[in-house]
């Protein structure tokens, strides 16, 4: 059997599992949580957290080496920061013509007194841009500094691409290293399966039937705009722009999106997506150590569907109207958050947090979706890998008819 069906039957077990699990006592299900699905979904995940730092930094220096010319290093670097920024904009007026036709915050009752959230503060777009170059690398990559190590990596591979045969030692080196940390990828997405069914089962059985059930209409509009943005935005951009068939897309990639949606974390799933996309989809493996690491630290249109729902659900809830320039904000503001708050931990919360400030919304408002976050942060996260796959492989299609 393939991994991915022994991934998806995995899925599957453990959604019927943490419904069950919904219907026993809660200090039964706290005993099977901490004594046997949070260790086995937790191992899984530190396994391939493991490895994400080296892949991060081998992968963009090779993608940036192997590139070669700076020129076709920009026309690349520029296109895939386009891709990001515009799908992420589509994303979010999908997803804010959806919350205003469906309306999730007048579908029931809310106790907003209950909204005891603390807003974590997030630092100044300028501030993080500075950052992004390391004064200290190996503090940057000790620290797991996504964006710092994205730029120290570029560095790196920029200087082997010019000196050439001179470092061609150094750059074999880096070739071997990638070997390895692949093999190591192979070995730990044995336990996947085990690891997909922990996870899924922990988080359907401490949310609770109740809280799903009370939240349907938020999660029904944020489900829906992450199909719609995922089966029409991404599908035309494959089809149009990379001239290739979605679905063959979606077939070769499902692998990837599977474990995404179980980790809920775009950077632990990044050595089995460009793995997927290498292998499956035909990626060019320098184009796909480039872009889709940086993507998985500045690209979040699954985060920015939420983000423009949940805008809309809180004053809906709140009855508080969005003006027509307060939409316009959101867009701007969350397109831009998308990169400008990159590498800092619980970003979707945070980045939420910016955009309810910047449109004059009760930042108290998160306490309201923060219960059922975890099950709706898997959707997105898959949806997040999807758009930097997409992206390596648009990109990657059109090199391929170029030098054809």
């Amino acid at each position: 059997m393939s991994l991915t069906k022994k991934i998806l039957i995995a899925l599957v077990l453990g959604v019927i599992v943490g419904i069950i699990l919904t219907f026993i006592p809660e200090s039964l299900f706290s005993t099977i949580d901490t004594f046997v699905l949070n260790p086995v979904g937790q191992i899984f995940i530190h396994l391939i957290m493991m490895l994400v730092v080296p892949i991060v930094f081998v992968s963009i220096v090779l993608g940036t080496a192997g590139l070669g010319e700076p020129a076709k290093l920009g026309k690349i670097g520029v296109q895939t920061i386009s891709f990001f920024l515009v799908t992420t904009a589509v994303a979010l007026c999908i997803s804010l013509a959806l919350a205003f036709m469906i309306k999730p915050g007048t579908e029931g009752v809310f106790d907003v007194s209950m909204a005891d959230y603390e807003a974590s503060e997030a630092p100044p777009v300028m501030e993080t841009i500075i950052n992004i170059i390391p004064t200290n690398p190996l503090s940057a990559m000790s620290a797991g500094d996504m964006l710092q190590i994205i730029a120290f990596a570029i560095f790196i591979g920029i200087a082997l691409a010019f000196l050439g045969e001179k470092t061609k030692g150094i750059y074999n080196l880096f070739e071997q290293a990638n070997d390895v940390l692949m093999f190591l990828v192979n070995l730990v997405m044995k336990t996947a399966p085990y690891g997909a069914f922990a996870l899924i089962a922990s988080a359907i059985g401490g949310a609770g039937l109740d809280a799903i059930g009370s939240m349907g209409a938020y999660m029904g509009t944020v489900i829906l705009g992450l199909f719609v943005h995922a089966g029409v935005t991404y599908s035309l951009a494959i089809w149009m722009l990379g001239k290739a068939n979605p679905w063959q897309f979606y077939k070769g990639f499902f692998p990837a999106m599977s474990v995404a949606f179980s980790t809920a974390s775009s950077s632990a799933t990044l050595p089995l997506s460009m793995k997927a996309a290498q292998e499956n989809l035909g990626v060019n493996k320098n184009i796909s150590s480039f872009v889709q690491p940086l993507g998985a630290t500045i690209n979040m249109d699954g985060t920015a569907i939420m983000q423009a729902t949940a805008a809309v659900f809180i004053s809906q809830v709140y009855a508080i109207p969005l003006e027509f320039t307060d939409i316009i904000l959101i867009i701007v503001t969350a397109t831009l958050a998308s990169i400008g708050t990159a590498g800092v931990p619980g970003v979707g919360l945070i980045m939420l947090a910016m955009v309810l400030t910047q449109v004059g919304l009760p930042v108290e408002g998160i306490a309201l979706i923060i219960g059922i976050d975890r099950l709706l942060d898997m959707l997105r996260t898959a949806m997040n890998i999807t758009g930097d796959a997409a992206c390596a492989y648009i990109i990657s299609e059109n090199e391929k008819r170029r030098s054809a």
